[in-house]
């Protein structure tokens, strides 16, 4: 009815322009035309397909259009964890149309808190019914405060994990700091508290993030782990249509995203997208991920090994998953 409405509205501008005189209402302005596209800012989450559908806000049908959206708290959040994959998931996931997410990590549960939910909220990309709304900051995986505060928002959150052998992540983790700070100390002597007698020191957080079932021990106090949802940064990169598939039907999607989407990027060691969000090319993640790890004296990285084992198999116990990394 309303685009029947505008029809009429329109064809009447010139038919009905010699009435005015005689105390008609003047026809309507012609709207502005749209202004160009441009490639969306930082932040920007909207596709390129949204913005050539949206029109200009002097358009008389604009209100129809921006009513059509709604800013929601997030539905499902991926929590964690650092350097196990969460972008690429991220960024796969915004190919699905059901799925809206917000690009730069809000990091609301840790750092913002006290901004309140109507400032979170705000963050949020516009959904239409049946859409879901998501974030992604790792940290929270590690923050304690985060599990009690997520479930005060809504306890019907869905919470998704990717995970990675931890001792690989710890590699990968030294590695992203040692390109911002090239003067560091070397992994090996921050590893451990004394070398001489292997004691590892768990306060650093390339280590301490990596001791999954004590963080999760604190989110199972507020949710059931069946409302999380652990995916796999290793298979991520060997069959990401396989983890998507999973991570489709945990947030109750139709499953769209399977290896059609997909090509193996030889040069960076993982998984491109043929086609990204918004996009008709090819898109990979950029320099700052698959970067070439340095080499770390094998014996600290079997201490390594050593000393997650006990933790890895109580985190496989309490998923009911084993992620293969012993």
């Amino acid at each position: 009815m309303l685009f029947l409405w505008l029809y009429m509205f329109y064809s009447c501008a010139g038919s009905c322009a010699g009435l005015t005189a005689r105390g008609s209402p003047a026809p309507p302005r012609a709207a502005p035309p749209l202004p160009p596209l441009l490639p969306g800012e930082p932040g920007d989450e909207s596709s390129l397909e949204e913005q050539r559908a949206a029109p200009d806000a002097g358009s008389p049908i604009s209100s129809f259009f921006n009513g059509s959206g709604t800013k929601r708290l997030p539905q499902a959040i991926i929590i964690g964890v650092k350097k196990g994959g969460t972008r690429a998931l991220l960024e796969f996931l915004r190919v699905h149309p059901d799925v809206r997410a917000v690009g730069a990590e809000p990091h609301f549960f840790d750092r913002n808190y006290e901004r309140g939910l109507a400032w979170y909220r705000d963050l949020m990309p516009k959904t239409l019914e049946g859409q879901i709304t998501m974030e992604k900051t790792p940290s929270y995986f590690v923050t304690k405060e985060a599990p009690a505060r997520i479930s005060s928002m809504s306890k019907g959150t869905k919470l998704i994990v990717v995970v990675r052998d931890p001792v690989t992540r710890a590699i990968s983790d030294y590695t992203q700091t040692l390109s911002k700070k090239p003067d560091i100390p070397t992994f090996e002597s921050l590893t451990f508290k004394n070398r001489t007698t292997g004691l590892i020191d768990t306060s650093w957080s390339a280590i301490q993030i990596g001791i999954y079932a004590k963080h999760l021990e604190n989110w199972l106090l507020y949710f059931p782990i069946g409302q999380i949802l652990f995916v796999s940064g290793e298979r991520l990169i060997s069959d990401p249509a396989g983890e998507l598939g999973r991570v489709q039907d945990f947030l109750g999607l139709k499953r769209i995203i399977t290896d059609k989407h997909f090509y193996f990027n030889k040069t960076k060691g993982f998984p491109c997208l043929k086609k990204a969000e918004g996009s008709s090319k090819p898109h990979c993640l950029g320099k700052t991920k698959g970067r070439t790890h340095p080499d770390i004296d094998q014996e600290v990285v079997q201490r390594l090994r050593d000393f997650y084992r006990p933790f890895n198999m109580k985190f496989y116990q309490m998923t009911g998953q084993d992620f293969g990394w012993d």
